[in-house]
């Protein structure tokens, strides 16, 4: 039976591993575990504490493991699914570099815009798709969960606007 089950969802599963590993390098790449110049950033009450996004990402990014599994095995269907699934799963990965290690609230931001944009297109084009109902469900709460990221980024971005103006650029602002 565990046989069956593997052969049945072996694509599911290896994506889910590949998409948990690929998020977990992004973040331990990025160390955004080191919390010391997230904690100097002045945030608004409704940002939740940084020890919550750790659950939620790794049940996320394996949702999107999922995801990656049946769009590939529905990409005779339609190949944009794969293409597009990994345009914003690539603006996923950046994200945390930008904004946990070279500490670019600014890029950060039009990252996760372009996350967003590319995720709802996918979406979109899921729900025209036939037959892959459940895969839109699966989504749906990536699609969220990066609404609400987006709104803590912009939330970040405007309430810190030292943030924005990179330490090497304030160099050239006398010259």
């Amino acid at each position: 039976m565990n046989n069956d089950f593997f052969k049945q969802y072996s694509s599911e599963i290896i994506g889910s591993l590949l998409c948990l590993f690929a998020g977990i390098l992004s973040g331990y790449l990025s160390h955004t575990g080191d919390t010391t110049w997230y904690q100097t950033l002045h945030k608004s009450d409704f940002n939740p504490p940084l020890w919550a996004f750790i659950p939620v990402w790794t049940v996320l990014y394996t949702m999107m493991g999922v995801a990656l599994g049946k769009i590939w095995n529905y990409q005779n269907q339609n190949n944009n699914l794969l293409l597009l699934f990994m345009i914003q799963f690539t603006f996923n990965l950046a994200w945390a570099p930008l904004f946990f290690k070279m500490h670019r609230v600014d890029l950060a931001l039009y990252d996760i815009i372009l996350l967003w944009i590319s995720l709802a297109i996918l979406l979109i084009l899921i729900i025209m798709a036939k037959n892959i109902n459940a895969l839109f469900m699966i989504l749906l709460p990536c699609f969220l969960w990066i609404t609400f990221i987006a709104a803590l980024n912009l939330n970040i971005y405007q309430l810190n606007p030292e943030s924005n103006n990179p330490s090497y650029l304030k160099l050239y602002e006398n010259v």
